[in-house]
């Protein structure tokens, strides 16, 4: 509490001078409207899914709720090959639960027969098991209160959209898939705050790409690359948006899109908070900011080519609910006195009686100055001042300050006071005038405060009656501001657009690239790639270590997997055919907790690509074989490509790194127009190996191993013994030990012994010369002869 007026002084006789003032409780101090309310808003609990999923009679009902948006996904019946047995009841009392539900998309106003055509233009109703899985999924939400635990019991959990989802068209990626090929990568945060649960994303195809301005373009992006699809008109879709922001005339209008894009806030989190009444201040200013970037993306795609589905969506469907959000939040809400008394105040002329009161709360310092002034007449003199306050919910109070003669609690009491309590050495009362006060002005603060918070009640069910198109923005932002980061990736490192050839099976590739690896090499070497049809089904790549190999390999299955989420990609073209599946066994994931050795991981991952892999499929193994006996792996490796290639036209698209040269030289694939061998260029320079990292046709002639463990720093002795006996085991001659090596150790045993001898003293009447001859000389004959 603040001193907000005083009297003049007075002096009566036998006391000093004594003071009258009003004291009122001031302001707390808010930071300026800027990050800081803008990152609370961000703040969110972690997301949690919940699944609901229904098995019946070979089809596949599945519902599932998001906890970060407060979102019911839900996907139509979908047919499945296995047949699957579940119980038939519960679909009426499903269909009675969903039309029951109470959501804030649907205006109250609708009747009953409205709600359903409402729903029915939203959830199939002729899909049973997804009807059956919804209402399972909303009495699973109802019995654990998700999100709302801690509410009154009549709160229901918060549902703010359907969404439908499909499954069909996904391309298949297994987990190691995404680890090999880098597309995600966490890393732990190097800040000290984040240790514990902070973590960051490291050098990823996912990294570089994304240079999205919202959390939800983020989130989308994310959600693409988790599935990739062959929907050739989705994907020509996103590519027709990446294409025409690359134009230069238009890059001016992308980074003004971008600057928009990045006032989309966390709206999902807003109505969420709305429709709990936990609404924060910093919240109306945040949807303002992101109604009217809404807006500025709706003028500025109403220029662009409508020809472009996107740029048709956001001009049509941001409609006049946003400007009459922008309207209402604008004209209601006052910002400034929102923050500085961090709660929600409204705007002048909003409500007539609620002005009055603030004007009479405004103007009570004045009038408690002349109160207090009348109520110190009547003390006692030996009280030097006093002051009439105003405390909320307990009213209006007089202040006088605790005398010394004040010592047992009986010495408070005043006639024509009622004491009520100490606090800080001032004792409070109340007067007849104080409850005259009460009587006559009553509790103002509370009482604006109440009709106050009525208003945003009534302004946050305007906003949630129009939470659809809210959600909707959200949505077409999100898919803007992705598109926006594909397109900036694909200027800044040259990425080219690909085709799409349902008809051809298989890829072409024309000097391709690793987009990871070119970012970190001085140089990088461009590699054409060309499979598909009856012709090199499967490649057989063999070359010496480091030659690139496992880049090449990596870098077909990153390019493909660009083009599959709708991304230029790091090649001068790239026709990309049907493609259903991405296998892989390059590197071994291994893991303490899974209990297998490192060539099981292997062996598990091959399995998973001959037992899954179809003609569609494109098959990436690396070393394959190297994990166990050298003639095992061999074969082991043979086995599998040819039971490949027994499938003939059937067959996998397949590329294979070894360094296993007895499967070329010993035949052991057949012959045919499904196998093609190709190699790393490589040139021998005297003792140096000079690497091209151009991939030719044609088989290495060696492995050239000795070459790269001298670039790995091991001692040239070494590399000397070890291709000599390399090339003793190839021609089937026996292995000797190094005659100066061991001559050196039989010279240095025999220096040993003899300086042993020396040291004797055969005068010693304690020397035992059978002692040392049976533990030093004896031992050492054996290393010395």
């Amino acid at each position: 509490m603040a001193s907000l007026g005083a009297t003049p002084n007075r002096t009566p006789q036998g006391s000093g001078p004594r003071e009258a003032s009003t004291r009122f409780p001031s302001p707390v101090a808010v930071p300026a409207p800027g990050g800081a309310e803008e990152e609370e808003v961000e703040e969110e609990e972690l997301a949690e899914i919940h699944l609901c999923v229904l098995w019946n009679s070979g089809y596949l009902g599945i519902a599932y709720y998001d906890t970060s948006d407060s979102t019911i996904h839900f996907m139509p019946d979908a047919p499945d090959h296995e047949s699957l047995k579940l119980l038939q009841r519960g679909l009426e009392i499903s269909k009675q639960r969903l039309l029951s539900g109470n959501y804030s998309f649907i205006p109250d106003s609708m009747t009953a027969t409205e709600k359903i055509l409402f729903l029915s233009s939203i959830i199939p109703f002729d899909c049973l098991l997804t009807v059956r899985a919804l209402g399972g999924l909303l009495k699973f939400l109802g019995r654990r209160r998700i999100g709302v635990e801690l509410e009154d019991y009549n709160v229901s959990v918060p549902i703010l959209a359907f969404k439908k989802f499909v499954l069909t068209h996904l391309v298949n990626l297994d987990q190691d898939t995404y680890s090999v090929l880098q597309i995600f990568k966490s890393e732990s945060h190097p800040s000290v705050y984040k240790v514990a649960s902070g973590l960051k994303e490291g050098l990823s195809l996912f990294g570089i790409l994304n240079r999205c301005r919202c959390k939800w373009g983020e989130k989308l992006l994310r959600l693409w690359f988790t599935r990739p699809t062959h929907d050739l008109g989705e994907l020509n879709s996103r590519l027709d948006v990446i294409q025409f922001f690359l134009l230069p005339q238009n890059l001016d209008m992308a980074q003004m899109l971008h600057r928009l894009l990045g006032h989309i806030k966390n709206v999902p989190l807003i109505l969420k908070r709305m429709k709990l009444s936990h609404t924060k201040v910093s919240d109306w200013q945040v949807l303002y900011k992101t109604v009217y970037s809404a807006l500025g993306l709706r003028d500025a795609c109403c220029s662009l080519p409508q020809s472009i589905q996107l740029f048709r969506d956001i001009a049509q469907e941001f409609s006049d609910d946003l400007h009459h959000i922008a309207s209402l939040i604008g004209k209601v809400v006052d910002f400034e006195g929102s923050l500085a008394e961090n709660r929600f105040t409204v705007l002048p002329n909003i409500d007539p009686e609620i002005d009055e009161k603030k004007r009479r709360l405004m103007g009570l310092p004045n009038f408690l100055t002349e109160v207090a002034r009348k109520e110190l007449e009547n003390l006692d003199s030996r009280i030097p001042s006093c002051s009439v306050i105003y405390i909320p919910l307990i009213g209006f109070l007089l202040c006088i300050p605790r005398l010394s003669s004040m010592v047992e609690a009986s010495d408070f009491e005043i006639d024509g006071l009622d004491f009520m309590f100490l606090s800080e050495e001032k004792l409070h009362y109340r007067s007849a005038r104080t409850k005259e006060l009460d009587a006559l002005l009553g509790d103002l603060h509370c009482e604006i405060r109440d009709q106050e918070t009525l208003l945003m009640y009534q302004l946050q069910c305007q906003v949630l009656a129009r939470a659809a198109v809210l959600t909707r923005v959200l949505d077409l932002a999100s898919r803007l501001d992705v598109l926006l980061a594909l397109a900036s990736a694909a200027r800044d490192y040259g990425y080219s657009r690909p085709r799409y050839s349902p008809q051809v099976l298989g890829v072409r590739i024309q000097n391709g690239r690793h987009p990871l690896m070119e970012l970190c090499a001085r140089t990088f070497v461009p590699n054409s790639t060309e499979c598909g049809g009856d012709k090199g089904r499967v490649k057989v790549i063999t070359g010496p270590n480091s030659s690139g190999k496992s880049i090449y390999l990596k870098q077909v299955g990153l390019i493909v997997f660009m083009a599959l989420v709708g991304s230029f990609v790091p090649a001068e073209e790239a026709e990309i055919g049907a493609v259903d599946a991405i296998f892989t066994r390059i590197h071994s994931c291994e893991s303490i907790s899974l209990g297998l050795s490192t060539f099981m991981i292997d062996l598990n991952q091959v399995a998973k690509a001959v037992n899954n892999a179809t003609a569609q499929s494109l098959v990436l193994i690396d070393e394959f074989g190297k994990g166990t006996n050298t003639v095992d792996g061999l074969a082991l490796l043979a086995a599998v490509l040819r039971h490949w290639l027994a499938l003939g036209r059937t067959c996998p698209h397949i590329f294979v790194a070894t360094n296993f040269l007895s499967l070329v030289q010993l035949q052991l694939l057949p012959q045919g127009p499904l196998v093609q061998y190709l190699t790393m260029e490589t040139c021998e320079d005297g003792n140096d190996l000079v690497f091209f990292y151009q991939v030719c046709e044609g088989v290495a002639k060696a492995s050239h191993a000795s070459h790269t463990a001298v670039q790995a720093g091991l001692p040239n002795r070494l590399v000397a013994r070890g291709k000599e006996v390399s090339d003793l085991i190839r021609s089937g001659k026996p292995i000797k030990p190094v005659k100066d090596l061991l001559k050196k150790n039989q010279m240095e045993n025999c220096q040993t012994l003899v300086d042993k001898f020396m040291k004797l003293d055969l005068e010693d009447p304690n020397l035992d010369l059978n002692v040392f001859m049976s533990q030093e000389v004896l031992p050492a004959a054996t290393s010395i002869l």
